[in-house]
């Protein structure tokens, strides 16, 4: 009784303030790092680049491979519990890397964030469909998802601006918010429970869907170093398939899987979560590709990389949140898919465009304001159609396997550019390799734009109506 009143007395927009910038926090992280690896490298007795990845490359495993169990774990003991020790140990993750002076153990500190990361995603969106009144549900979820799309496009600009103070800043900033944010959840967020199982989810499964995962993102961001065809990437690759493999085989006969692959009958779902890996592909290749020209080809400053690449998330949620009334009025298959077509067309503006000679007003801005749009359309609707037709029990492990999924598709995306520049420095005579990256991003849009027209929900307006379809069964 007093949850419910206390959920009555919380006005929804605070809650979803709370809930929107644990979100922004932890999808920040994955990308805030990437200018600060030099700064990094010079302050840890100058580690050399193959060590200072696995900075960022400990987080996108970990990370990956835990969405989907940290969101199982949240539907059956409840969300909030799961999203204040996600909270917690994102927290002191970032505070122990901003305190470190040695390179591997902030890679262990960054293990300890992308544990918190991964409860944080599933549960912030588990508790925005399940805490919050039911006629905000729908523009709930979409200024989630924004934020969401926001923080992993804004990581490289904020990145820019506080590495010129100190990489440790980096780490720091999350420490007073992800404080506050814990207080203010604690106090105010509801303790909704919908679940009436307490069998504990299936062990054995989730650490093969973690061993599944993390194989696959260990031999995408080790291929490009180890070598495709070395035994070490094929084992990976190997263990990943076999892992997978008994996964499925597991889930589809235990009492309580981790996943249960009945969400996959629902044509919708399954056809978000394809979309959402191919069009992560496209836009992780193309955003750490303008991140490396910017900074390497042009020879720009982090801060200016960062200004410069600052446009793309404005549009990001100019799109989003002030065309979200006719966006509502469109199927989601189709406002996605116009998202899609943007995405690859902005992608094919700058490759036709870009030159030595750095004119970023006419060679790279149009083509990424494009882009953003495209984000800002496709992103959101493509969240808010997978999540639309699950059960209220369902909606954290829903969340999590679509997070998962972009998660995985910008780990490709980013292996996809790797392998097309044959190199992480860019300099002006690889103009052809790195345009060739840009037609490559526009490929896998279009494989995007074909998978979301397939993505039919059962009413036009399922997006916009997705918060009363929330307490369904799923198809």
């Amino acid at each position: 009784m007093s949850e419910t009143r206390t959920q009555r007395q919380v006005h929804p927009s605070v809650l979803l303030v709370i809930l929107c910038t644990a979100a922004f926090m932890s999808t920040l992280d994955v990308f805030i790092v990437n200018v600060g690896l030099r700064s990094i490298g010079t302050d840890v007795h100058d580690a050399s680049l193959a060590d200072l990845s696995w900075v960022l490359n400990a987080y996108a495993i970990v990370f990956s491979a835990l969405l989907v169990p940290a969101g199982r774990l949240g539907d059956r003991s409840g969300n909030k519990r799961a999203f204040l020790i996600g909270l917690a140990l994102f927290t002191l993750g970032s505070l122990g890397c901003s305190l470190s002076g040695d390179l591997w153990l902030i890679v262990g500190l960054r293990c300890v964030q992308a544990v918190g990361a991964a409860a944080l995603i599933p549960t912030s969106l588990g508790l925005i469909l399940t805490a919050m009144p039911v006629e905000r549900r729908a523009l709930s979820v979409r200024i989630w998802a924004v934020t969401g799309s926001l923080g992993a496009a804004a990581g490289p600009a904020i990145g820019g601006l506080l590495v010129q103070v100190s990489w440790r800043w980096i780490f720091l900033l999350n420490v007073p918010i992800g404080v506050a944010a814990f207080v203010a959840a604690a106090l105010l967020v509801p303790g909704v429970r919908h679940g009436t199982e307490t069998r504990v989810p299936d062990l054995l499964g989730g650490v093969l869907l973690m061993a599944a995962v993390a194989a696959l993102a260990l031999a995408l961001v080790q291929g490009p170093g180890w070598g495709w065809a070395s035994g070490r990437t094929l084992a990976a690759f190997a263990l990943a398939v076999l892992a997978t493999l008994a996964f499925v085989a597991r889930s589809s006969r235990v009492a309580s899987p981790v996943i249960d692959l009945g969400l996959f009958r629902n044509p919708v779902f399954a056809w978000a979560n394809i979309a959402m890996v191919l069009l992560s592909i496209s836009f992780g290749a193309q955003l750490l590709g303008l991140v490396f020209w910017l900074q390497e080809g042009w020879g720009w400053s982090a801060v200016r990389t960062g200004l410069g690449i600052a446009p793309g998330p404005v549009m990001v949620s100019l799109t989003g949140l002030g065309l979200r009334r006719w966006i509502a009025r469109l199927p989601a298959n189709v406002a996605a898919a116009i998202g899609a077509l943007l995405m690859g067309g902005g992608g094919v503006l700058i490759g036709a465009s870009l030159t030595a000679h750095g004119r970023y007003a006419s060679e790279i801005l149009p083509g990424w304001l494009v882009i953003g749009t495209g984000v800002g359309l496709a992103m959101p609707t493509i969240i808010g159609a997978a999540s639309s037709g699950l059960a209220a029990h369902q909606t954290s492990t829903g969340s999590a396997v679509v997070q998962m999924g972009r998660q995985i598709g910008s780990v490709l995306g980013v292996a996809l550019l790797v392998v097309v520049i044959g190199s992480s420095t860019i300099t002006v005579d690889k103009l052809h390799r790195f345009v060739d990256a840009w037609w490559w991003a526009g490929l896998f849009a279009l494989l995007g734009l074909v998978s979301v027209l397939s993505m039919r929900p059962r009413r036009p307006d399922s997006v916009a109506t997705a918060s009363s379809q929330v307490a369904e069964p799923a198809i």
